[in-house]
């Protein structure tokens, strides 16, 4: 028996499509937006369609943009030698918000992951290969999460850079601020041994 009219179904159903929503948040998500006004419902299926039509990556970095080169690869004030790859274009905005990165970035699009069937063919790594062989970058910083595909996924790269003679880091683990030995996992704690630094 449907409870539903079906286009209430079909509407909820695409947002149970959406990473993170499950079935209850996307039927009141889709409650919500039938409770807008019609004005309010179209600016916002408007704003959909402007995204997808103006959005697309970088030809540089990989990042997402809106103009013909990201702002953070126009910027001559950023170092262009030295280059960030992270996993996902929100990983930019959280390395932007600590304010001490002034090099560029590259955008994966993912990780390496057999389980989920992404192959290093699946992700941007062509495109950074080509761009540290341009000869202008000194150093790779490989910034992708420390999960098993994320070390996966800087390890092949790394390997892959190693020719290329030039320097290539990984974000130092450590024990996160504000928080307590006694709750820190062994291999955490082996990492912020490892990453310590003379004070």
């Amino acid at each position: 028996m449907q409870y539903f009219p079906a286009a209430l179904q079909e509407l909820a159903d695409q947002f149970a499509m959406l990473p993170g929503i499950g079935g209850k948040t996307a039927q009141r998500l889709a409650f919500y937006v039938l409770g807008l006004p019609e004005e309010q419902a179209q600016q916002f299926a408007d704003a959909i369609i402007k995204a997808k039509k103006a959005v697309h990556t970088c030809p540089v970095c990989q990042n997402l943009t809106d103009r013909e080169i990201c702002p953070i690869c126009d910027d001559d004030l950023r170092d262009h030698s030295v280059v960030c790859v992270v996993a996902e274009p929100k990983d930019v905005i959280a390395m932007e918000r600590s304010r001490e990165f002034n090099g560029v970035y590259h955008v994966l699009h993912g990780v390496i992951s057999p389980l989920n069937h992404v192959t290093q063919d699946d992700i941007r790594i062509k495109e950074l290969l080509m761009r540290v062989s341009s000869g202008n970058i000194r150093e790779v910083i490989m910034a992708t999460n420390p999960d098993t595909e994320g070390e996966a996924t800087a390890m092949y790269i790394s390997r892959l850079l190693r020719p290329m003679e030039i320097k290539v880091t990984r974000l130092a683990y450590g024990v996160p601020v504000g928080s307590q030995l006694e709750y820190a996992d062994e291999v955490t704690l082996s990492r912020a041994l490892e990453g310590r630094q003379e004070m």
